[in-house]
This record gives structure tokens, sequence and C-alpha cells, in this order.
């Protein structure tokens, strides 16, 4: 078997926001966090994911608070509420050179 190793050289240096922390939020989340990368989960107020977040380690922080964050803005939520959440709290949060997925 052929494994193949990336590495983390272009974020590595960046602040990434994880949006969410449902099934792909927290794969991703701690991802990153494990590759050490500097990351920030984004939760909705009152999110009973918040504290399962902290357990791991993650740092959280409102959705905006972390968009406005992060380098790196990663909406891990579901596609529904992508278009509400990204006009309510990323967009005007975004700055030149930041990426948003």
């Amino acid at each position: 078997m052929n494994i193949q190793y990336e590495t983390t050289d272009a974020i590595q240096d960046r602040n990434v926001a994880v949006i969410g922390y449902g099934s792909q939020g927290h794969a991703h989340a701690l991802n990153l966090h494990d590759s050490g990368v500097d990351v920030t989960v984004g939760l909705r107020e009152g999110s009973s994911s918040r504290e399962a977040a902290e357990d791991e380690g993650l740092r959280t922080a409102s959705i905006g608070e972390a968009a406005a964050w992060g380098d790196v803005v990663m909406l891990l939520i579901p596609d529904q509420h992508h278009k509400r959440v990204y006009a309510e709290h990323v967009a005007g949060h975004l700055s030149e050179g930041d990426a948003l997925g």
C-alpha cells in the first residue's frame, strides 16, 4: 500500500474558523487541531455542541466572532442554513485575502 502524507504548510500559519460542530465540523476541527492548526469553532447561541468542542480542547466562539478571527472560514453546517448564516454572521467579517469554504 502506498500511503500519501500531505503537509499542512499552506494552512499552518492561518487562523481557521470552523462554523458548526456536527459530523463535518467535528471531524474537520479535530483533524486540523490535531495537525497543529489554530482552530476556533463558531457556534450559535445556546448550542449543545459547545461543551463537547471545549472538552476536546477546542476554542469556541459565536459564529460572528469566529468569522472575524479566521483567515479561513469553513461553513460546515447544513446546506439550507448557508445563505442566512453567511449573510447574518460571516459576510461582514471577511477581509481581502481570507478564504471561505
